[in-house]
């Protein structure tokens, strides 16, 4: 027999779900309750998800929110008082819950039953739910999963209830495009979508933006979202710090300008010329710099020299994605998101103030006494070879002589063997470097193409 407590709770939430508290969504569904439009985000429990989760939360006067999420010990956590404001009672295990303006379906996005329930009476899907290298890497299988098998489950629910009125904007990435390493360091919409060899991730989601591209969904949009900076960037230590190659290009995006600029699509509604195109994503030319440009960047704020706590073998020559954007302008010309925009700048700031009080201290300590930094950079490289050493670190594939990575990432052992130290032979770094620019197999000058140009 149940419990008293049990059988309370169970009455509580089925209140919330059938006089929909607040006047969300009703269990039939439907849009516009209350006036306000209903919103459903995805992976609001990864960094940008988050982020975007917040903002949104402060948007309650004006939107309902649904939420799909893993019911992890973190997740309960993480969004427990979000419920308590709601007036949600919380539960236990899988199952939806629903309050003043939350909706929080406590699910697997590999089941089409949760996820037809997430979507279910929704004016607008904002999914940027996805598996991320390097978790992505270790299971390709759950990753496909998640990132492209998931979506179409989305697709599917929406194209089931109003294609035409429901709204859905598509996260992709700057890794469908591949390695773009100089001298095709510049990309754009409509260059090839090429992935790189190893890497699970990127196959994953042009599969998806294609079944998005491809829907019966009038309004959709992809947006390939380039590298966001988060502030806590030391706790994205991984061997995959060395797959990426020095002369990389990048033009990023801070946490909260990635946040923001998503929200602002919720604005877009039938805006001309925005839907039914596939957008870059950045920061803007202010959010610029190469890959060996931001790790100095950061080591030298720890007041640690990075080519003293590396080598440059260590990290590979080729097959890892990033580039500067040529078209990331197209979006903000819609969305106007680097309008108040957060630059490098102010990105290196948010990292010197997430960092924990005696990082700071190491750091301050370093500028000052040249012994201690001699220490603390032996302590480091100490700490990075063994991350270099694990096995899908560089130089785990040297001593388990795994020639299908090595010759992915570097070309050769010979060409591994061959790299030099710091103090010779650097790649050009200049931003304004030449650049060839990829042809797209048509005559681009021209007007709207005709029947005779097909």
């Amino acid at each position: 027999m149940e419990s008293g407590p049990r059988i309370l709770r169970d009455v509580l939430e089925n209140c919330a779900v059938f006089c929909g508290r607040g006047g969300f969504i009703s269990r039939e569904g439907s849009h516009m309750s209350n006036g306000k439009e209903v919103v459903l985000l995805t992976g609001a429990s990864g960094h940008m998800g988050f982020e975007a989760f917040r903002m949104l939360w402060e948007k309650r006067d004006r939107y309902d929110i649904v939420l799909l999420l893993r019911p992890s010990r973190v997740n309960r956590r993480r969004f427990r008082c979000y419920e308590r404001q709601a007036g949600i009672v919380p539960r236990r295990g899988p199952g939806t819950v629903q309050g003043n303006g939350l909706k929080i379906v406590w699910g697997d996005a590999r089941s089409r039953e949760d996820v037809a329930e997430a979507c279910r009476g929704i004016d607008w899907c904002l999914h940027l739910m996805a598996v991320i290298p390097p978790e992505a890497d270790r299971d390709p299988e759950y990753t496909d999963l998640i990132n492209n098998v998931a979506t179409g489950y989305i697709i599917e629910a929406i194209e089931s209830q109003d294609p035409e009125h429901i709204r859905m904007v598509y996260v992709g990435s700057v890794a469908q495009y591949g390695s773009r390493l100089p001298p095709v360091h510049v990309g754009r919409a409509g260059d090839p979508l090429l992935s790189c060899a190893y890497d699970y991730y990127s196959p994953s989601k042009n599969r998806a933006e294609l079944a998005v591209m491809e829907s019966r969904i009038r309004h959709r949009v992809s947006l390939r979202q380039t590298f966001i900076m988060i502030p806590d960037i030391f706790s994205l230590l991984d061997p995959i710090l060395f797959h990426q190659p020095l002369d990389t290009y990048m033009e990023s995006i801070t946490l909260r300008d990635a946040a923001r600029m998503l929200l602002r699509c919720l604005d877009m509604n039938d805006h001309p010329g925005f839907w039914r195109n596939a957008y870059n994503v950045s920061g803007g030319p202010a959010c610029r710099a190469t890959y060996l440009e931001f790790l100095d960047r950061i080591y030298r704020m720890m007041g640690v020299d990075c080519t003293r706590v590396m080598e440059r073998r260590w990290f590979a020559l080729q097959n890892f994605h990033c580039c500067f954007f040529e078209d990331a302008r197209l979006l903000n010309e819609h969305l106007h998101h680097w309008d108040g925009g957060e630059t490098l700048e102010d990105y290196y700031l948010q990292v010197w103030e997430a960092l924990p009080w005696y990082l700071k201290l190491t750091g301050m300590l370093n500028r000052r006494f040249r012994p201690f930094r001699l220490l603390v950079q032996w302590i480091t490289r100490m700490k990075l070879t063994r991350l270099a050493l694990r096995e899908s670190g560089p130089l785990g594939w040297i001593r388990n002589n795994d020639e299908g990575r090595i010759r992915a990432f570097y070309g050769s052992m010979e060409a591994f063997r061959n790299i030099p130290g710091w103090d010779e032979q650097m790649p050009c770094l200049d931003h304004d470097r030449e650049y060839i620019r990829l042809d797209h197999g048509y005559d681009e000058s021209a007007g709207k193409l005709d029947v005779e140009d097909l």
